[in-house]
């Protein structure tokens, strides 16, 4: 089994950057995505951004160009750089891990609020 705890999380002016990071512990040889989703108040939890253990990359369209997800080479950390923050931006952010015995293991989430 994997574990997962986040960290990084605030609040941050329109304009600003934060950095997420999710350590993972336990099986983490069996992960095959690492991914952020989100989800605002009243709304669906939606992915944000991912990336596999082949580098694939996926952002979803209202981030891109502006969020960079990475990982550590042995699956232990995956992380996301969130620059020129929008109040929109602002949610519940979970780390995600889907291993290879088709397991979906999620964080406690981060609450980011983008406001001034």
């Amino acid at each position: 089994q994997v574990q997962l705890v986040e960290s990084g999380g605030g609040l941050v002016q329109p304009g600003g950057s934060l950095r997420l990071s999710c350590a993972a512990s336990g099986n983490t040889a069996s992960i095959l995505v690492m991914g952020w989703y989100r989800q605002a108040a009243g709304k669906q939890r939606d992915l944000a951004a991912s990336i596999s253990d082949k580098d694939e990359l996926h952002y979803a369209d209202s981030v891109r160009g502006r969020f960079t997800i990475s990982r550590d080479n042995d699956m232990r950390g995956v992380y996301l750089q969130m620059n020129s923050l929008k109040p929109e931006d602002s949610a519940a952010y979970y780390c995600v891990v889907f291993t290879r015995e088709f397991e979906s293991i999620w964080g406690q989430g981060t609450q980011v609020t983008v406001s001034s």
